[in-house]
């Protein structure tokens, strides 16, 4: 797959920053994410491990959320970042991650959440790495995600993150395929990650 890369449309390349209200007018079929106004088409559709993945931890976290205050959404789910009181349409962040977690409903409205979800699950894959690591990593701190996961699936290791009292980013732990992860914004639950590493798709 191909590198994720910043892009401008060809139609408005004097701009130097976009918003949401830019997102809503491209074309459909494609999917795009702005970070700090900066535009980035993504993948193209991810691969069948990759989705196994997805489905198996959105699938363990769905059954121990049912009937409780906190919901997944798998992607594509939009996840607008403002930085303040901004209107929708200004708002200069707007990301589709692999799940996200969100425990305030009142930050779920019809065109996805508008606000920090409470967890963030992103599965690695080549042509996304860098942004993952670098890029959303800084974004998801900066914006109040309380919890964040890296899943490298070819490694099949998960490493996680959680915000400290300065809202820093703290590893709290590196897990293999037998392992299972604590979920830290719902600490009865715990990840088995032999499920989610079982069967893989070569």
């Amino acid at each position: 797959m191909k590198e994720a890369v910043i892009i401008n449309f060809p139609f408005d390349n004097r701009k130097e920053k976009y918003t949401y209200a830019d997102y809503l007018n491209w074309p459909d079929g494609e999917r795009w994410e702005i970070i700090n106004g900066e535009t980035y088409m993504m993948s193209p559709a991810p691969s069948s491990e990759h989705q196994r993945i997805l489905m198996e931890i959105a699938s363990q976290l769905h059954t121990y959320l049912r009937d409780k205050g906190c919901t997944v959404f798998p992607a594509p789910f939009d996840v607008r970042l403002p930085r303040g009181e901004e209107d929708d349409e200004e708002i200069d962040n707007v990301v589709q991650p692999d799940l996200v977690v969100i425990c305030d409903r009142s930050k779920i409205d019809k065109r996805g959440c508008k606000g920090a979800p409470d967890l963030i699950i992103e599965i690695l894959s080549y042509s996304t790495a860098k942004k993952d690591l670098n890029e959303k990593f800084n974004l998801y701190e900066q914006a109040g995600v309380k919890e964040y996961w890296v899943v490298f699936q070819s490694e099949e290791v998960v490493e996680v993150y959680q915000s400290n009292d300065n809202m820093r980013y703290e590893k709290t732990g590196t897990y293999e395929s037998n392992d299972q992860i604590k979920v830290g914004i719902l600490p009865e639950l715990e990840i088995n990650l032999s499920l989610v590493f079982q069967n893989r798709i070569e």
